[in-house]
């Protein structure tokens, strides 16, 4: 029954791991621009993920080590600080942009400008992850994410040409504006493929203490979770195109974003939107800062759980707490989250070689997998994320300046 319940669970945060301000930004602001053009790279994103995301769950429950300790261990300190220096980093920006996106829901609701709200919206992750355990941060805001099935209801009642939505999943060259056309490709992918969501999964694997007997769960998990959260994430991309994509309109603000969802829905669109995002957007800021203390906590050898009491697990909450406090100034100072998000998901592409190619060597290491290695299939897929993760670092910077604006 145990493992049943984790199933359902765990299939629910595929939201969660999905569907937040960089995904659903980088969708909409697809849709708007391309219409359905860019629906190929949701999906390429949704599968790679998909498999990350088994691969390291696998990694957790055969070895019942987290890829943190295992890459530590495997490769030294050295080069592992610089693996924790570059992807923490990057995470950070992306923890700035989340606690961004709750204050602009907060902002939709109330009208007072977002940096009002970056320390309330600071305190009450920081407080969940002080007094709650790991299943209350997994599972509280994915249940309550529920909402975000109403971007698919959303998108059905718009009636868009579903052959176009179709062909739209097959890559293809851009009609026009080339630059900005990569660039939201980058972005998109960047959003999807992040590597603290591979080091949260393995951590949430050992401190479940997950053994062999999860590989099967693991594997429904993480292709089904995923996959119904890179459908919603379709889905924001589809109301977009329908919406703005006709008009010209470039996406460019998060009121926009929730404007849009007052053509299906007139009377409660506005509202239902700002709900969600703050939902996700803060379930996504407490799995980072969670991430976060995980990579330093493992990677540094301390005992790291948030299983225990705060004043039993001194130094990783201390890491989390200081880490979210940190990540609230920019928003009180005016930063534009949107723009966050933006420069984050393309630095987050450019580090992925940084977490993938050691992650690729690690999983295919029968001292901590015995039997249990990749596959032929899932090392072909593996080095396929890599030769895209390269491109993509090379690629996003002059994308950046040059198609992102």
């Amino acid at each position: 029954m145990k493992k049943i319940v984790q199933l359902a669970l765990g299939l629910v945060t595929g939201i969660g791991g999905f569907l937040e301000i960089g995904s659903v930004t980088t969708a909409a602001q697809a849709g708007a621009a391309f219409e359905y053009q860019l629906v190929w790279a949701l999906l390429l994103g949704m599968t790679c993920l998909g498999f990350m995301l088994e691969m390291s769950g696998r990694f957790a429950a055969v070895s019942r080590h987290t890829v943190i300790e295992g890459l530590r261990d495997r490769f030294g300190f050295g080069f592992f600080s610089i693996v924790l220096g570059g992807v923490a980093l990057v995470v950070f920006l992306v923890l700035v942009a989340e606690i961004g996106g709750v204050a602009l829901a907060i902002e939709l609701g109330t009208g007072v400008g977002i940096p009002s709200w970056a320390l309330p919206v600071a305190f009450i992750a920081w407080l969940a992850l002080w007094k709650g355990n790991l299943d209350f941060v997994e599972d509280a805001p994915s249940v309550l994410g529920l909402l975000a099935i109403f971007f698919a209801v959303g998108a059905y009642h718009l009636h868009p040409d579903w052959s176009d939505v179709v062909r739209g999943g097959v890559p293809s060259l851009p009609r026009g504006d080339k630059p900005h056309y990569w660039f939201l490709a980058v972005s998109i992918l960047g959003a999807s493929i992040s590597p603290y969501l591979m080091y949260f999964y393995s951590a949430g694997a050992v401190e479940e203490k997950w053994d062999k007997t999860y590989l099967g769960i693991n594997r429904i998990i993480a292709g089904v979770g995923t996959a119904f959260g890179g459908f919603l994430a379709v889905a924001v991309l589809v109301c977009s195109a329908v919406i703005f994509y006709p008009r010209d309109i470039q996406v460019e603000r998060f009121d926009q974003m929730a404007r849009m969802m007052s053509f299906p829905f007139p009377e409660w669109g506005i509202v239902l939107f700002a709900f969600t995002m703050g939902i996700t957007c803060l379930g996504a800021a407490m799995e980072i800062a969670l991430s976060i203390s995980y990579m330093f906590g493992q990677g540094l050898g301390w005992h790291a759980s948030e299983e225990g009491k705060p004043a039993e697990e001194a130094r990783f909450s201390t890491v989390y707490t200081v880490i979210i406090a940190v990540a609230a100034l920019p928003i009180m100072l005016g930063v534009d989250p949107i723009k966050v998000t933006t420069i984050s998901m393309a630095l987050t592409s450019a580090t992925l070689p940084l977490a993938i190619v050691p992650f690729l060597i690690l999983m295919n290491d029968e001292v901590y997998l015995g039997k249990d290695t990749n596959g032929l299939f899932s090392n072909t897929v593996v080095v396929a994320i890599m030769i895209i993760s390269f491109i993509l670092a090379i690629a996003s910077i002059p994308l950046q300046i040059f198609g992102g604006g």
